[in-house]
């Protein structure tokens, strides 16, 4: 099952729009949770603003319906807390989709710690939509189901070879295949710290090295699923530089961005690594990010 969060915000509704179609892709139902409805000038938890909430989210269900009738929709309300209702949904959703505002913080569904407590425990992929007018019509249901093929802008995965995942490899090409859009796999890589003292013919020659040695690795993560995707085109992207830039670079012009993410601990809860937390901040596309074992 697919779910989507709906507070009814922009971003959202934009949320839901994504989920519906990738959901009409999977073959799968789609439900959309909506956990505290509310609206300028009413209190949350009053009848009022329950009402409304309620009334929205109604509307959201019979929009996507209207879209897409041969999809199974199921509208929720739970009046519980965001992030216990949100990390519930996590454990039976095959993705969860919330919206996002993109540039700064996180809104839409999750607000400020919500999100990183959401993308901290979630066992199941997270993708992160934006609220973008230039979205491709398939993923906003300007015109109904997307179709079988399209030009539509690729899949692009950054890929960390020093812990390869295969739920993120998966998740990547399965994206691509059932987009039927070519799948561009990025690792980026930096040279060992202190190589900079280095005189530049020994920088040279160690860059190049390295270089080589990081696209063998790549070829041979990738290597099993391009057997079991024989025809999917998959570009590959060895760059130099930090991750979390290369990445957003990378994704400027992509449909969709997947990464991998360790959920790590620390005193003040589960979080986030630096280079996914770039990433989720500024990459304008939807980003998908997956659980890595």
């Amino acid at each position: 099952m697919i779910i989507a969060g709906f507070d009814v915000s922009a971003e959202s509704a934009a949320a839901t729009d994504w989920a519906a179609a990738e959901a009409w892709r999977r073959g799968l139902p789609l439900e959309i949770v909506q956990a505290w409805p509310g609206s300028p000038g009413k209190s949350p938890g009053t009848g009022e603003a329950e009402a409304w909430g309620r009334q929205r989210l109604a509307d959201q269900a019979d929009r996507i319906r209207t879209r897409f009738p041969d999809l199974d929709v199921l509208a929720t309300y739970v009046p519980d807390d965001p992030v216990t209702v949100l990390e519930a949904a996590a454990e039976r959703a095959t993705v969860l989709v919330l919206g996002s505002r993109g540039l700064g913080a996180l809104r839409g569904f999750v607000v400020g710690s919500v999100s990183q407590q959401v993308l901290g425990h979630a066992p199941c992929p997270v993708v992160l939509v934006r609220d973008d007018p230039a979205a491709p019509a398939r993923d906003r249901l300007v015109d109904g189901p997307p179709p079988t093929a399209t030009a539509a802008p690729g899949v692009v995965l950054g890929l960390d070879l020093d812990h390869p995942s295969e739920q993120v490899l998966a998740f990547a090409f399965e994206a691509a295949a059932l987009r039927r859009v070519p799948l561009t796999a990025v690792h980026a890589w930096e040279p060992p710290p202190g190589s900079e003292y280095m005189t530049f013919a020994a920088i040279a020659s160690m860059d190049e090295e390295l270089a080589a040695d990081e696209r063998r690795r790549l070829d041979g993560a990738l290597a099993p699923w391009r057997q079991r995707h024989p025809d999917l085109r998959v570009v590959t992207e060895l760059l130099r530089g930090h991750a979390g830039v290369t990445l957003v670079d990378a994704a400027a012009h992509a449909g969709l961005l997947v990464i991998g993410a360790r959920h790590r601990s620390s005193p003040l809860g589960a979080h986030l690594g630096p280079v996914a937390h770039a990433v989720i901040h500024h990459v304008g596309c939807p980003v998908a990010v997956v659980p890595s074992r």
